[in-house]
Formats: structure tokens, sequence, C-alpha cells
């Protein structure tokens, strides 16, 4: 049962090596060429729009090797891509996937896997197959070859059943190689693969700092929140409470002396008690809305446009709710980008579109405003920026001279 069952291995992987020699040399030469022809168009324009597609099918094809490569042989290939903005202007698109260390990793990858690559996972078929070959010369192959003048088989010239026995041991040899080293020989295989495809100490040390530093701002954020509910708390709320206790002491003492006096200030501390439980609605409202919590982001995301002074139009396809961080995040990203839209773009109508697909949630923000808004220092956007990039998330802005403004924001999530 053990030798039937490594036998079936030994089969097993000479298949799946012959699968991969053909797809890979064809896919990896059409892959190398789409892309080196694509970027070559970047300049005049046109690759602009072709390369992130192409550059897309270039990773789909190495994840794609990334999965054969853990299923059949436990070879686990690290992945550090960087997210790519979607939606916008096409060039951010494209500046985002050139700038990312995993592109050039994949082009090499593609130049190893249409030589060495190709080779590495033929020879586990080529093995088993050649070593079969001999076995079929030795038992009457040889025969209607040998009216050709003979047939080398490696070292062995066969031209009679002699040297077709000698030809038949070679192949048992070779036989009893393939049997013990094929499936390590496709394990070789994707071991060159992680050699070149898998990410290095290097990105993953990026990783690690790109992580630290959104840990860093996401820290530094809540700290900011904090004070401002301290501050809001102090001057607000707590204020006008005082201001109610002082007042409810004064009625005390003109109960008696005074009425009429006595019942203006209940109605003052009647008044500052609604305007203090206003504030602190308000200050519920910024840290986490209520209608957030109990509805989720699309109602939470329709309450603020109905807020608007603005006619503003929701679009919600998610069926599922994503975790409250994430929740929390994208609602009081698109609030600032609303603020953006009607205090500086001098916006007459805004479209808001959120969607979940392949993970990620996607909100895109539209206005038809003036435009001119980028992502730098010291702008709101610049504050989305940071709060999106604490979930790995992503902006892209594009917002030509006279409009219209298009914001994209993504996070990696996935919805219950």
């Amino acid at each position: 049962m053990e030798t039937f069952s490594r036998a079936r291995g030994v089969g097993l992987a000479a298949g799946r090596g012959l699968l991969l020699a053909l797809v890979s040399l064809p896919g990896a030469v059409l892959g190398f060429t789409l892309a080196l022809v694509s970027m070559a168009l970047i300049p005049v324009g046109i690759g602009a729009y072709t390369t992130p597609p192409v550059l897309r099918g270039v990773r789909a094809f190495a994840d794609w090797r990334r999965v054969v490569a853990a299923e059949w042989c436990g070879v686990r290939i690290p992945s550090a891509y960087r997210p790519v903005p979607e939606g916008g202007n096409a060039w951010a698109r494209t500046y985002a996937l050139l700038r990312d260390p995993a592109t050039s990793r994949d082009l090499r990858w593609l130049q190893v896997d249409m030589t060495a690559g190709f080779v590495t996972a033929l020879l586990p078929a080529a093995l088993v197959l050649y070593a079969l070959e001999g076995l079929a010369v030795a038992v009457g192959l040889w025969r209607p070859l040998s009216a050709y003048g003979g047939y080398w088989y490696g070292f062995v010239h066969v031209t009679d059943q002699a040297s077709a026995i000698g030809a038949g041991a070679l192949a048992g040899v070779l036989l009893l190689f393939a049997y013990r080293y094929t499936p390590s020989l496709l394990s070789a295989h994707f071991r060159l693969t992680k050699a070149v495809l898998g990410a290095n100490q290097g990105e993953l040390a990026e990783r690690v700092r790109v992580l630290t530093e959104t840990r860093r701002d996401a820290v530094d954020t809540s700290a900011a929140e904090l004070r401002r509910i301290e501050r809001d708390l102090h001057d607000g709320a707590q204020a006008r409470l005082v201001a109610m206790g002082m007042d409810l002491g004064t009625v005390e003492m003109l109960m008696d002396k005074d009425p009429a006096q006595a019942k203006q200030l209940l109605a003052r501390a009647r008044q500052s008690s609604a305007d203090a439980l206003g504030e602190l609605r308000e200050l519920v409202r910024g840290i986490h809305p209520p209608v957030l919590a109990e509805r989720g982001l699309g109602d939470a995301v329709r309450a603020l446009a109905l807020r608007l002074p603005v006619p503003a139009e929701v679009t919600v396809e998610p069926a599922g709710r994503a975790d409250a961080p994430v929740e929390s995040a994208a609602y009081f990203a698109v609030s600032e980008v609303l603020t953006n839209a009607v205090k500086h773009a001098d916006a007459q109508r805004i479209w808001i579109d959120l969607h979940h697909d392949e993970g990620r949630l996607r909100i895109t923000v539209t206005d038809d405003g003036k435009g001119g808004a980028a992502v730098g220092a010291g702008s709101g956007l610049a504050g989305v920026e940071r709060r999106l990039a604490t979930f790995d998330g992503v902006l892209a802005v594009s917002s030509p001279a006279g409009g219209p403004t298009m914001v994209t924001m993504e996070i990696p999530c996935a919805l219950s």
C-alpha cells in the first residue's frame, strides 16, 4: 500500500510538473511582453490606462502560483502587495503600481519562470516519461527504431535486443531515481519560485515601518480626540450644568421672598438643562453616532446627506455590516469629505456611492464643485488618508481645476 501511494505521488508530481510547464512558459511570456509594451506606452498616455489591468493580471498569475505552491507542495510564498486605489485618476493607479516593489519582483519572476522555472517544472515529468520510454524500448520498441540505424537512449546505442536490455537497465535506474526524487524536484521548482517571488526582508521591514507609523497616527488621533471630548465637556455641558446648579441655588433662596424672580430662574435652569442635553447628544454623535451603531454605515451616511445644505444622492450596495472600528473610520472619513465639498468646493450637488467588492469596502464621493482638491499637509484630506491608513485603506483624489471632484476611499474588510 505504501509503495502504491508513493507511486501515485510520483505520477501526480510528474503530471503537475507537466501542467506547470505548459502554463508557465506561455503565461510568463505573454505577461512579461504585455507589461513591457504597456509600460513603454506610458509616456504617450495610452499606458496609463493599459498598465493597471495588465499588472493586475500579472499579480493574479503570481497569486495562482502561490496557491498551487501551498496546495501541492506546502511551500508558502509570502505576498506583500500594496493596496491600489480604485476609481479616480488612471495616472495615480499606474504610479501606485509602478512604485510598489512587488511589481518589479513580479516582472523578475516572469523572466525566471519562462527559463529556469520552465525547466524545473518540466524536469519531474521528463524524468518519469524518459524512464518509461527506456522500458518501452527494452520490451520491443527498439525493433521499429532499428530500421533507422538504431536509437540512442542516454549513452546506450540500441541496435539489437542485447543493447535494448542495456537501455532497459538504464531506464530502471532512472525510474528508481524518479521514484525517489520526483516529488522533491517539483518542490525545488516552487522553492525557486519562492526565492524570486516571495517578499524579501527589506519589503517586510518596510511593511512593519508603515504599520508602525499608522499605529502611531492612530494613537495620536485617539489622544487628540480624547482632548477634544474633555474640552467640549468642560466648556460646554459642564459649564451649563454648573450655571444651572447656581440658578437652582438662587431659586431656593428666592422661593419665599420673590416667587416671580424664582420662576424666571427656574425657566432659565430648564433651558440650560435642555441646552446641556443637546450638547451631550452632539458630543455623543461626534464620538460614535447612534444611527451608526444601530443601523449601520449605509443609514448613517444617508443621515449625513440629509443634514447637508445641498442635494445629495446616496447609493448603498453592502448587504452586511463591517466591524465597528471600520464603520466608524469610514463614517468620519465620509463626513470630512462632505464637509470639504460644501465649504471649499462650492458644490451644488453631491453623489455618494458605497459598495463592497472582493473584500474591500469602496466609497466614492463626487461633487460638481470647482475642483482643485489635493491631499497635502494641513488639508482635511490628509487627515482622511491617515484615518484610512490605520486599516490599510487607501485614498484617491481626482479633482481637475473646474471640477468635478471624485474622492475614492477603500478599506479592506469583510462584511458580517
